[in-house]
């Protein structure tokens, strides 16, 4: 069994959701994991004197629970076992609780295609997550596949980019990807800097056997990236 034993993998009914469960299961069978699925029903936000309270709990819940439903079927027609749980409350509390108790290694999540407006918030649920939990967290945006062939890493010398190079080796290692390292220099002065740091991160790369391409670029960070 390799280093991800256990995943943890959000749904909510999204054709970006699922999709990611679906590139999970890629992930999983590489890994030898074990797959747990949940679906987190947020709280009513209406007036509950307006309407019968029974009735609008049922009909918020039953999308989240449809959404376990056809993960189950997806599993069974790829020959998977999965868990699947159906809790409730904040979904960012849900998902990142749930990981907890499980144990998991990795958070999965589903990400839709964005306007440019919509990315600078990246989507709150998985802001969230990222800053409440412990766990590696992957993103799945929309149509993406999971190949693995090649991985890019931007670092900029921070010990938080130091932890995800360290990642980012690791699964390169596993999985015989080409590493591709990147720093982002604001202006002409930090090159330098930049330098310094892909060449750190390439130096322990290819001490572990693993295939390294650098990129040193100027500009807004995100932007290059």
């Amino acid at each position: 069994m390799g280093r991800y034993k256990k995943i943890l993998v959000a749904v909510d009914g999204s054709e970006s959701s699922m999709h990611a469960l679906r590139e999970s299961f890629k992930l999983a069978t590489k890994e030898g994991s074990w797959i747990t699925v949940v679906s987190v029903v947020p709280p009513y936000e209406g007036d509950l004197a307006m309407t019968a309270i029974g009735n609008i709990q049922q009909a918020i819940k039953e999308p989240y629970e449809k959404a376990l439903s056809e993960a189950e079927k997806m599993a069974k027609a790829e020959r998977m076992l999965i868990k699947t749980v159906c809790a409730e409350g904040e979904p960012y509390e849900g998902i990142v609780d749930l990981a907890e108790a499980e144990k998991c290694y990795l958070i999965i999540l589903g990400r839709k295609s964005m306007s440019r407006f919509e990315r600078v918030f990246l989507g709150s649920v998985i802001v969230k997550v990222i800053g409440h939990t412990l766990c590696r967290v992957m993103v799945v945006p929309q149509d993406a596949k999971l190949t693995f062939e090649k991985i890019l890493i931007a670092t900029d010398g921070s010990m938080h980019s130091e932890f995800a190079s360290q990642e980012a080796i690791d699964i390169a290692k596993r999985c015989g990807s080409t590493l591709i390292v990147l720093s982002v220099a604001k202006k002409d002065e930090n090159l330098p800097a930049a330098k310094e740091c892909v060449d750190m991160v390439k130096k322990v790369a290819e001490k572990e056997g693993i295939k390294v391409e650098t990129l040193i670029r100027q500009g807004v960070p995100h932007e290059v990236i």
